[in-house]
């Protein structure tokens, strides 16, 4: 009897110091925070403000002391929005590895509209305002300079005060098959452009094959009117 009673309470001790390890310490929490900080930074547009929520460990979480937890970025999972942050321990009697749930907001100043725009209207000036938004809550780049959207037409539509993005703009067509278009190669150390004819119609970010006048054909992305930036 007393081995069995002997052997629940290390069960429940076991138990307490599995849960107490989900409990982070302050100072992991701001070397997480940090981490998330400085990588939505290095892609975050210049003036913009970066803020960090932490969440918690999974309270299911079994997880054995450690004495040296170290905070990574997962490899291809974005930072920007809704993130985890992973904690792997290097120093313990178990080696683990989990993810941390975080939330990153990148706000700035950015082209929204002024109120709401079915999909098919070609955007003017009068449509268009500036707001201060957390650009990382949703997928999509952002504008910062109302003309740029000028005269473009929306793929779908955008509700009051949203912000206008690249995913809801209508795609344009730089030029036709059978174009002249200029095809330009630019690597490190060197830039090489030169004319072609265009073998299908250029939409904007799209592939499309060009033919030399060498008969050589390339595959490039249609990047402005009758332009063609070579894929290399």
């Amino acid at each position: 009897m007393l081995r069995r009673i002997a052997f629940l309470m290390c069960l429940a001790l076991a138990g307490v110091g599995a849960r107490a390890q989900t409990a982070l310490d302050p100072a992991l929490v701001e070397r997480v925070r940090q981490l998330a900080e400085t990588a939505a930074r290095a892609t975050a547009p210049p003036g913009t403000r970066v803020a960090v929520e932490i969440g918690q460990l999974d309270a299911r979480l079994r997880l054995a002391p450690c004495q040296q937890i170290q905070p990574y970025l997962p490899p291809g999972i974005a930072v920007w929005g809704r993130s985890r942050i992973g904690l792997r321990c290097t120093v313990g009697a178990a080696r683990w590895n989990v993810t941390l749930p975080v939330r990153v907001s990148v706000y700035g100043r950015v082209v929204v509209a002024s109120g709401p725009l079915p999909a098919g209207v070609n955007l003017s000036q009068e449509q268009l305002a500036m707001a201060d938004i957390d650009i990382a809550a949703e997928p999509g780049a952002v504008f910062t300079d109302a003309s740029q959207l000028i005269g473009r037409t929306l793929a779908r539509p955008v509700g009051a005060a949203e912000a206008v993005r690249a995913p809801a703009l209508k795609s344009r067509l730089w030029f036709t098959a059978g174009e002249t278009v200029q095809v330009s190669a630019v690597g490190e150390g060197f830039a090489v452009s030169s004319e072609a004819q265009a073998m299908s119609a250029g939409i904007e970010g799209q592939e499309v094959r060009v033919r030399f006048e060498s008969g050589r054909v390339a595959s490039g992305r249609a990047v402005g009117e009758r332009r063609v930036e070579l894929l290399l």
